[in-house]
């Protein structure tokens, strides 16, 4: 008798520092794994070679989610293959600036890649994963969503809007045996975090003393991901070392 076939993952975003860590894990926990990138195609096409050295399941796949019909168009082709039915969206960008200085294109840019990639990936996926009755959607988002942050109104406001978008989706599936929750990291340890915290600040900030490792969100991801959290739905989960 032959083995059914292994759940397919999507991770937008997928060749970033945390987006790899998910990535590898997720192709370790057993599914196959869609590295998604934009720009980052070579980086992506890297990360599933190794994964693929490693014994896991992984293939490369680039579009743009501020872009509908292309992401639609790309959507489409992966689904010849069947569902994908583990959505995690990691895609995100930072354009920060106080708000009295603020440009338009900030907020738009923002905006359009944290919220409405959320709705370009996710919404055309839902019917197949319906049909399934078994999925799991994960939303990366930020602990600047839930206490704010200077600076960051474009990407609080983006993430944020992300956590409602979470609890009502959850709703509208949860008696079809899909999840949907956001895991919300506070500094974790990212060339892009590097820029912005030294140790000194990062004491200061965090009760741990240390940012975060990518792996720690990963493993949060990973149990998400699986039959073990059946029960769990429409929740806001912190990973960030006790800063609130």
């Amino acid at each position: 008798m032959n083995a059914p076939a292994p759940k397919r993952a999507l991770v937008t975003g997928g060749s970033g520092a945390i987006g790899s860590a998910i990535c590898r894990q997720l192709a370790a926990d057993g599914f196959h794994v869609l590295v998604h990138a934009n720009r980052g195609l070579e980086a992506a096409s890297a990360l599933v070679a190794s994964i693929q050295a490693s014994g896991g399941l992984a293939e490369a796949v680039a579009f743009d989610v501020t872009a509908p019909a292309a992401t639609a168009t790309a959507l489409e082709t992966l689904l010849l293959q069947g569902p994908i039915q583990v959505i995690v969206n990691n895609a995100g960008i930072h354009d920060d600036a106080v708000f009295p200085g603020m440009q338009l294109r900030q907020w738009q840019q923002v905006i359009d890649v944290s919220l409405n990639g959320f709705f370009h990936v996710t919404q055309p996926l839902m019917m197949p994963m319906i049909r399934t009755r078994w999925g799991r959607v994960i939303n990366i988002t930020s602990v600047a969503a839930v206490t704010g942050n200077r600076g960051q109104v474009n990407y609080s406001a983006a993430k944020g809007a992300l956590h409602s978008a979470t609890k009502s989706l959850a709703l509208e599936v949860a008696s079809r045996g899909i999840t949907v929750n956001a895991v919300a990291p506070g500094i974790i340890a990212t060339p892009m975090s590097q820029g912005s915290f030294d140790a000194a600040a990062i004491a200061q900030m965090v009760p741990m003393k240390r940012a975060g490792k990518p792996e720690e969100v990963a493993d949060l991801v990973s149990f998400l991901a699986s039959d073990r959290a059946a029960y769990i739905s429409g929740q806001v989960i912190s990973v960030n070392g006790g800063m609130i």
